[in-house]
């Protein structure tokens, strides 16, 4: 099981410190089961339960994820608080002489009960993987656009941090355990 703490800056949903994890469980070659949960560390409510099923197409450079989430914000959850997620990612200009950078093209779409969108995201992100940039030290640089919100982003990440930015201010960190 993969373990986190994430901490979201302040005025943003679900700010403060939790705890994730997730467990990824093969059921075919190129495919999983990913289950995700979060507790808040103050109240020791959860906050977030999901399930995912994920397929891998190696061939495409892509992957699409269908799956049920559930956000419960402190309270006892009702039917009305499920939705419904499907996430794909496409690699959509890898560079042959250096595997290490590319430019992805990901997308989410999120709805209701009733199958009625609620929410969806698309962006474009330059991604660069520097093994070794230190001994023991990979590092990891997204720049990346949301093309919905019309936001740039950047990502960093170094082994087991990563610090999310967005021009709104907006921003998160996240250590993997």
């Amino acid at each position: 099981m993969e373990t986190s703490l994430r901490l979201r800056g302040p005025s943003q949903p679900q700010d403060g410190l939790r705890i994730h994890a997730k467990e990824k469980l093969p059921i075919a070659s190129n495919a999983l089961l990913q289950a995700h949960g979060e507790i808040h560390t103050i109240t020791g409510a959860p906050t977030y339960l999901a399930l995912l099923l994920r397929n891998f197409y190696p061939r495409l450079s892509a992957n699409l994820g269908l799956g049920v989430a559930i956000h419960l914000h402190n309270k006892l959850p009702a039917w009305d608080d499920f939705t419904y997620t499907l996430r794909a990612k496409k690699a959509i200009i890898p560079f042959p002489s250096n595997a290490l950078l590319g430019i992805n093209l990901k997308g989410r779409l999120l709805a209701d009960t009733n199958f009625k969108l609620t929410s969806r995201t698309a962006a474009i992100e330059l991604a660069w993987t520097i093994l070794d940039l230190r001994r023991g030290q990979d590092v990891r640089l997204k720049l990346g656009y949301q093309l919905v919100h019309k936001m740039p982003y950047f990502q960093l990440r170094e082994n087991n941090w990563t610090f999310n930015a967005y021009m709104d201010g907006k921003w998160d960190v996240r250590f993997d355990l």
